[in-house]
């Protein structure tokens, strides 16, 4: 069976004159009783076993990354629990004379995960690819100047900005917007930084 790949376009950012392209695979949902009955075809565990395997599994991965535990699983990867500021908390963040945070202000955001290397390579091996089309981008509004200015702007009046919000404001993809807020906290002169780190980073303004 084929998998498709989507070659996801988008304009310049960087005034280089050159589209930008990335690939990203098409995938179909696969729901956890759809998984279980693919186990079953093996015939090596009835489905009661299989599932009951599962559940203990994601039981006891949740309670080794609560105590803080790296989860090693071999063949398929390592977990570990991502912390974070509670979403009521964040504006205390950088609000100048406001209390340090304590361990009540701090929870479980997320799982990450790092994938074993030989389950990369196993799927390397089985997949086969053939181009599911081109999606294109349309270009940004306004120059990267003045999409800097909106989120200052923005920023002024608001706490804080997440990609999302400038991806609104400017007409940029989710990656797109991702990409140029990145670019522009990198960037001293631009007035803009941020805090926090993957989906849970977001941008404010720099203090002199």
């Amino acid at each position: 069976m084929f998998a498709k790949y989507i070659k996801r376009e988008y304009p310049d950012l960087n005034g280089t004159g050159q589209t930008q392209a990335y690939y990203k695979m098409q995938t179909t949902p696969l729901s956890y009783e759809g998984f279980v009955e693919l186990c079953c075809r093996e015939g090596a565990m009835p489905k009661d076993a299989i599932m009951g395997v599962l559940t203990l599994v994601s039981e006891k991965l949740a309670l080794c990354m609560a105590e803080g535990r790296a989860v090693k699983i071999d063949g398929l990867g390592t977990f570990t629990a991502k912390l974070g500021v509670r979403d009521d908390m964040l504006p205390d963040a950088f609000e100048p004379g406001e209390r340090r945070h304590n361990a009540g202000a701090i929870e479980v955001k997320g799982v990450s995960y790092r994938a074993d290397r030989d389950l990369v390579s196993n799927c390397s091996e089985r997949c086969q690819l053939e181009s599911g089309g081109v999606s294109r981008l349309h270009k940004p509004k306004g120059t990267l100047e003045e999409r800097m200015e909106k989120a200052r702007q923005y920023l002024k009046e608001h706490p804080l900005m997440r990609v999302d919000d400038y991806a609104g404001l400017t007409g940029l993809s989710h990656t797109a917007a991702s990409m140029e807020l990145r670019r522009i906290a990198e960037n001293p002169a631009s007035g803009i930084t941020y805090k926090g780190s993957r989906s849970q980073k977001y941008y404010i303004l720099r203090t002199l």
